[in-house]
């Protein structure tokens, strides 16, 4: 009997929405690879604060080139140029919701007092430096 690959998570989202652009992308190279908790994810939008995550499953063979593939689509501008840390000018970058504490208290308040997630503006996070950027 032959030996089943092993499946790891490559991605997890904080929306099916991005979730659903990433697979679709690696769908488009080949790469095969499928959604989870995205259901859940889509009962409770904009509750980046839960643990509710929507995670992109790829088998381990195809970790290298899928990774090429979504930092390669993520990053790149309109006019065709790519994004750099304006500090360190590293690629190496990350789009996800700031690390601040402010914003994650003002974010905590706003369920405390008003019983709703206000959503946060997602911002650029380099990977050397760590600094944030819009």
């Amino acid at each position: 009997m032959e030996e089943a690959e092993k499946i790891v998570v490559i991605r997890e989202f904080d929306d099916a929405i991005g979730a659903n652009i990433c697979k679709t992308k690696l769908d488009a190279y080949g790469i095969p690879c499928f959604l989870t908790e995205e259901n859940l994810a889509n009962l409770y939008p904009g509750t980046h604060l839960l643990a509710i995550k929507v995670r992109l499953h790829i088998f381990h063979k195809d970790i290298e080139q899928a990774d090429h593939v979504l930092r390669e689509a993520a990053m790149q501008k309109d006019d065709g140029s790519f994004m750099s840390c304006p500090g360190c000018h590293s690629s190496r970058l990350e789009r996800d919701f700031p690390k601040r504490f402010y914003d994650k208290a003002l974010s905590a308040l706003g369920v405390l007092f008003f019983g709703v997630f206000i959503p946060q503006k997602k911002v650029y996070r380099c990977l050397d430096c760590e600094q944030e950027f819009d």
